[in-house]
């Protein structure tokens, strides 16, 4: 299960998208299909489900992405 926020520990090429290097969540489970992955083009931050890899992407800005990490990374100690 997807359960927090870490550095990502895979990437994985993905021709179907121009070419766009997606890295996935290392909280992600041993099958892959728990979490998002995050890729990076032209200014902006692609977001796809990990178990529907042809699907739908949501595409942000950078300074969105980095507030939403922030967030989901909760209060730092």
């Amino acid at each position: 299960m997807c359960d927090g926020v870490r550095a990502a520990t895979e990437v994985v090429a993905d021709p179907g998208r121009a070419g766009l290097l997606w890295r996935k969540s290392s909280y992600s489970g041993a099958e892959g299909g728990e979490c998002v992955e995050v890729a990076t083009a032209s200014g902006t931050v692609q977001v796809r489900d990990s178990q529907r890899l042809t699907g739908p992407v949501l595409t942000v800005g950078p300074d969105a992405w980095a507030g939403f990490v922030e967030l989901a990374a909760g209060p730092q100690a």
